[in-house]
């Protein structure tokens, strides 16, 4: 029995040096160990024994089989290294090659613009502020001094929806002024508020239309504001971004604001209209349930495509959308 497992250690180290791959190797490992390898036969004819040989081929079997598990590893291990190096080799890269140029993206010019805008009055004091796309008629118009059948309603064409939950007549906003409102719904004054994002209206698209663009609505609230510190902000923003130009206020309609005011800008030897602007009309903030005789503000509101076109000289407003990058490259 003893010869048998000196010659079944040669035979297995053999076979061990032998093996080509971690696959070959668990074969033997299986073969010489497994529950049916050969030395469980081996240990399985030890019935036969005399009591005094037992504990000697027990000693003899358990001091091979370490001898094999300990073989089987290290085994394991150059080959597995053998196989790594053989990938490196494979996979080498020449470092002193040139790489391949990855293009550098940049932002669009309408995101630029922007978050421009939103970081100028984020200088002045404004904090953040976005509501959801799609509004109820509540929010949209109503609570904006706009209810139903007033004649403002006709001058913005709207994208009605399906009506929603207790039959509130749902739609794609026209403005980001609804978010004014949600914002004084659950914050008390004082408040400033910058909110952008994008606006629908029912527009046919040509080279100063689209039925989607973006807006900035800005609202200050707080006691002791008047029309003087509407015109300071505006005017410290429009100079901010477009430079020191002159700035005018032409007296102007907007139902949530009075009074109201269009603002321009000369610009390039002609002015040019940039902003709607005004106090916020009393009846919006009773209508939130703020004391008006307390609480004063003022809004303001702008295009970003405009302020972007004009920035850049662009005369259209679909050069934007195209996603050309023989245009978007220029910036």
């Amino acid at each position: 029995m003893i010869q048998q497992l000196e010659r079944l250690e040669w035979e297995a180290e053999g076979a061990i040096l032998q093996a080509s791959d971690p696959a070959e190797l668990e074969d033997w490992r299986v073969k010489l160990l497994g529950k049916k390898g050969r030395l469980s036969a081996v240990l399985g004819a030890m019935g036969k024994l005399s009591a005094d040989q037992r504990p000697l081929v027990g000693e003899r079997a358990n001091r091979l089989k370490e001898l094999v598990q300990r073989q089987l590893s290290a085994r394991l291990e150059e080959l597995r290294s053998a196989q790594l190096r053989e990938r490196l080799d494979r996979e080498r890269l020449d470092v002193t090659m040139p790489g391949a140029l990855v293009p550098p993206g940049h932002r669009h010019p309408l995101v630029a613009t922007c978050e421009e805008i939103v970081d100028l009055f984020a200088g002045l004091g404004y904090r953040v502020s976005e509501g959801p796309e799609i509004e109820t008629d509540h929010y949209n118009f109503t609570a904006l001094n706009i209810p139903p059948h007033h004649p403002a309603r006709d001058m913005q064409d709207t994208f009605y929806l399906r009506s929603g939950e207790g039959g509130n007549q749902r739609l794609l906003r026209t403005h980001t002024s609804p978010v004014q409102i949600r914002h004084l719904e659950a914050n008390p004054p004082p408040v400033r508020v910058v909110a952008p994002g994008r606006v629908f209206r029912r527009d046919s698209m040509d080279a100063t239309h689209s039925p989607v663009f973006h807006q900035v609505e800005v609202l200050a609230l707080d006691e002791g504001l008047d029309f003087s510190h509407l015109r300071g902000t505006v005017t410290t923003f429009l100079r901010a971004f477009f430079g020191d130009l002159p700035v005018r206020f032409r007296a102007s309609y907007f139902p949530f604001t009075e009074p109201s005011a269009e603002v321009d800008v000369r610009w390039r030897g002609r002015w040019l209209e940039v902003m709607g602007c005004g106090m916020v009309d009393p009846a919006v903030l009773e209508g939130l349930g703020i004391d008006s005789k307390r609480w004063s503000g003022f809004a303001a509101g702008l295009g970003v495509e405009r302020f972007c076109m004009v920035r850049h000289g662009i005369d259209d407003i679909r050069r934007l959308y195209t996603s050309d990058l023989r245009f978007l490259e220029q910036f």
